[in-house]
């Protein structure tokens, strides 16, 4: 298996809640955030990943990965920076206290 695949269904799950949450108050300052989040993540995950595979601390076999590289990091590795960036906002809100910051008992 392919790490490729490995990411389908984090990704589809991201897009569906996402999608739920856009009937949610303030979705175009939650994509703003998230994207903003996502290029800082990616960034990050850039630095840190190339450092961790470059002292030896994690490998990819060959044939495992789609081979298109940043540095020694395979793409695919970014993809869970992304996912997280969307995906936690989403939740947060379609979470009941996650829309008017109170706990469902204290309204």
């Amino acid at each position: 298996m392919t790490y490729a695949l490995i990411i389908i269904p984090f990704a589809l799950f991201t897009l569906v809640v996402t999608l739920l949450s856009a009937t949610q108050p303030g979705m175009k300052q939650r994509m703003l955030a998230s994207t903003i989040s996502a290029a800082v993540l990616v960034i990050l995950t850039a630095i840190f990943d190339n450092v961790i595979i470059s002292a030896g601390l994690v490998a990819y076999p060959e044939g495992t990965s789609s081979g298109i590289r940043i540095g020694v990091a395979p793409i695919e590795d970014f993809s869970y920076a992304i996912c997280a960036a969307y995906l936690v906002p989403a939740v947060y809100v379609l979470l009941p206290q996650g829309r008017t910051g109170v706990a469902r008992g204290q309204r």
